[in-house]
């Protein structure tokens, strides 16, 4: 790619690239809009029965179960017999990734059309042959239409339910296949932003092991500067014995050793500042120099890791017989982007994307993070070098040191409040890559993009509130960790600064921090989010502190990507004696347009809560020894079941064409529970997450 082609691509905002392994040219995702005469080959009838080939990756979220209640609505059948299935890149066309809780408002209109045309097909006798979609307006397809009372939930098929339940064979790990062998590819104990490569290995001791099969050799087997080393096992007990006696040394870059300060030191936002104006703008107000900053708050939210219940895993096979026109490689992953990963293979095997089959599996946790090439690779190049079907499962040690993770972010808000407004606004943030992941990015490459400015980065940072002077600004700097999406990418961590700051200032002003949120909107469908939550959780009544607990109660609310809304309240109790931080309720009000199925939409808001929960009070990913160093959940700490309070979440009946639900309610939880500790304490803790001895000594120092 030129570089003047290069720029005009990152102008338009879709620049996002994948592994390169051995190529130098970037993988660029295709991100086609699916039109009702696409998604006429994701419902099929065939013999009275309906099948949906669902085009959106299943990851928990039940958007299997939202799109196959949409299609029996507009056929006009019970759920129960729309049949769904999981499709490969050979039985559906061309879609966009399962990416930015975006799936119903990319896929339920042409599906909706599909289903239309399909029933007036059948009512007529048309039984056989293909269809031309109709383009019928939202307003004449049934399964669209507003309904009121969406906290009564309509009847719904068992989608997958009774598979998970029973076990039966639905993720990438259950794929069993005659001859199947095990794989894996050890790598440098280190990140893979750091060149190294295998130096010296004892391979006679490895193949003592009668369940070796191979050690493999490759130049495909690279994840950025890491080159690795694979084993093929006839079990995979016996790959953590094969990795064992062949005792690999690494030979690694010289003068690259890194750990935590390294990264704190370079997105240091007063560092950055001090050297003047950002990279990017996305309010360019010039404050007047002479402005006396009412509020001048500085936080820093730490490095934190998808934390999948599911370690990735993918089984690859190469087709001997096959001539030039059939399928050559099957593989089988859990993948939020099957075309994606067609096509990163087809050019790193230099095949036609047509001769290579991706069948999609269900995806124990994704978030963002399962949408690189990365076990595929790894599996299909070791499969053949043995000439058999090859199963890569990472272990958690290697999900967490191998994937990439939400980059850590500092930020600078300075407000002036003058009566009962804000007049002037400045936040400054400096963080690392979302879109433009390093993880799939070389350095030259980014150096170029940087130029357009990451998206992923400013997500979120922009207020949602009525100030007329502001100034916001962002740089991205690459880390020596590897960072890419995130659950909300930068929408979670700039929403909780922003809410936080909004905080600081109606308490700077004595007013109540509901009634200053609405002072400062003109957005009703966000004031509307705000009194709902508030109305919930009788906001009036706030919690008393006594002798023994401190209590406190906060509230945040935001705007996700422009299009859905969330409001939450929190309330905590912190122990004097301890400081323990425990959240006793949260409330949360959440508007994503029509709603197609309360109960995920219900399911995908708790968990939108429970990460804002890790990310004020549990979670940091530990960086040590120029990489990550946790290799488990104990090196993790995660909300545990009993660290979860009541949670009540209110849908707002609308009329609004319906938005992504998956990650909105990022933008309010996090920040209801930092104002909450806040309004307990009188602290504002700077630095996340916040744990019992910051507490402790923040109260000491206080008193």
């Amino acid at each position: 790619m030129k570089r003047r082609q290069f720029l005009a691509t990152a102008g338009a905002g879709v620049l996002t690239v994948t592994l390169s392994g051995c190529s130098l040219v970037p993988v660029i995702p295709k991100r086609p809009t699916s039109t009702a005469d696409d998604a006429l080959g994701w419902i099929r009838h065939d013999n009275g029965r309906y099948t949906l080939w669902l085009p959106s990756a299943e990851m928990g979220q039940q958007i299997s179960v939202a799109l196959q209640g949409l299609a029996a609505a507009e056929l006009g059948v019970p759920p129960a017999q729309v049949h769904l299935q999981l499709p490969s890149t050979r039985h559906i066309a061309r879609v966009r990734a399962t990416v930015g809780s975006a799936s119903v408002q990319d896929f339920a209109l042409p599906l909706a059309r599909a289903c239309a045309t399909l029933r007036e097909a059948l009512a007529q006798g048309q039984t056989t042959g293909t269809l031309a979609a109709r383009d019928i307006a939202p307003s004449a397809l049934r399964s669209l239409q507003p309904r009121t009372g969406v906290t009564k939930e309509a009847a719904a098929a068992p989608g997958q339910l009774h598979a998970l339940v029973t076990g039966q064979p639905l993720f990438a790990g259950d794929t069993r296949l005659p001859g199947l062998l095990y794989g894996r590819v050890l790598r440098a104990p280190m990140s893979a932003e750091i060149t190294s490569r295998p130096q010296a290995w004892d391979e006679t001791a490895a193949r003592a092991d009668p369940a070796c099969v191979a050690v493999v050799q490759h130049p495909r087997l690279a994840q950025m500067g890491s080159l690795g080393l694979g084993i093929v096992a006839r079990t995979p007990s016996a790959l953590d014995r094969i990795e064992a006696a062949l005792a690999v040394q690494w030979q690694v870059e010289d003068g690259s050793a890194f750990e935590q300060t390294a990264i704190d030191e370079r997105i240091d936002i007063d560092t950055h500042l001090h050297r003047g104006p950002l990279q990017h703008r996305l309010r360019k107000d010039e404050p007047p120099t002479d402005t006396a900053w009412t509020l001048d708050l500085r936080m820093d939210v730490p490095l934190a890791a998808h934390a999948p219940i599911e370690p990735r895993s993918a089984t690859a096979q190469w087709l001997a017989d096959a001539d030039k026109k059939d399928i050559a490689l099957k593989v089988w992953a859990g993948t939020q982007d099957l075309f994606y990963m067609r096509d990163v293979l087809a050019r790193q095997f230099s095949l036609d994307a047509e001769r290579i089959e991706v069948q999609a599996c269900r995806i124990g946790g994704g978030f963002g993070g399962r949408t690189l090439c990365t076990v595929e690779l790894e599996a299909a190049v070791l499969a053949q070098a043995v000439g058999a079907p090859v199963k890569v499962q990472w272990s958690r040690a290697q999900e967490f040191a191998q994937g990439f993770q939400r980059p850590p972010s500092s930020h600078r808000v300075r407000a002036h409040v003058q009566g009962e407004r804000i007049t002037h606004w400045w936040h400054a943030l400096a963080s690392s890559h979302i879109l433009f992941t390093p993880a799939a990015m070389p350095v030259w490459i980014q150096t170029l993009a940087d130029l357009a400015g990451d998206s992923g980065v400013a997500r979120g940072a922009q207020m949602p509130y009525d100030v007329p002077q502001q100034r916001i600004e962002f740089t991205a700097q690459r880390l020596p960790v590897h960072t890419g999406p995130w659950r909300g990418l930068g929408a979670g961590p700039n929403t909780l600064v922003v809410e936080s700051a909004m905080d600081e200032c109606a308490r700077l002003a004595g007013a109540d921090p509901l009634a200053w949120r609405l002072q400062h909107t003109t957005d009703e469908r966000l004031a509307q989010v705000l009194r709902r939550a508030a109305a919930e959780a009788r906001w009036p009544e706030r919690p008393a502190s006594d002798a023994t607990t401190l209590r406190g109660r906060g509230i945040a609310g935001g705007i996700y990507k422009g299009v859905s809304y969330a409001a939450a309240v929190a309330d905590v109790e912190v122990q004097r004696a301890t400081g323990r931080v425990r959240v006793v309720a949260l409330w949360c009000a959440h508007d994503c347009g029509l709603v197609l199925q309360p109960d995920g939409v219900r399911a995908q808001t708790e968990g939108n809560l429970v990460w804002c929960l890790g990310m004020v009070l549990h979670e940091q990913l530990p960086v040590a020894r120029s990489g990550v160093a946790a290799a488990s959940f104990a090196d993790y700490p995660l909300p545990r079941m009993g660290d979860v309070p009541p949670l009540h979440v209110h849908l707002i009946d609308s009329s609004a064409p319906p938005t992504g639900a998956g990650e909105t309610a990022m933008v309010a939880g996090a920040g209801a529970i930092a104002n909450a500790l806040r309004d307990a304490t009188g602290v504002r803790f700077a630095r996340l997450p916040v744990r019992s001895a910051d507490v402790l000594q923040a109260l000491s120092t206080r008193a």
